[in-house]
């Protein structure tokens, strides 16, 4: 993997040099390790309780996929209350 090695497995971080994704995590899918970049670069997030349940509910499927989608990710780090 080279430049991820020294991540941690289900440590998400944040990228603040990467021109579109604000974080990235190393999770493991299947017994493989997988980068998984998410969020948006200098987005305003989680302002409102009204913006949190919006985002919620608009990504409800790609959330309950689990550690292998970047809407997981976002939700758990960006969105919580």
């Amino acid at each position: 993997m080279g430049a991820f090695d020294n991540l941690r497995i289900n440590q998400p971080q944040r990228t603040p040099k990467h021109p579109t994704k604000s974080h990235v995590v190393k999770t493991t899918v299947n017994g493989k390790e997988k980068i998984i970049r998410f969020g948006e670069q200098g987005a305003k997030t989680n302002q409102s309780a009204e913006q949190r349940a919006a985002f919620k509910a608009r990504h409800a499927r790609n959330i309950a996929k689990g550690k292998s989608s970047a809407a997981y990710w976002a939700d758990k780090v960006k969105w919580k209350a």
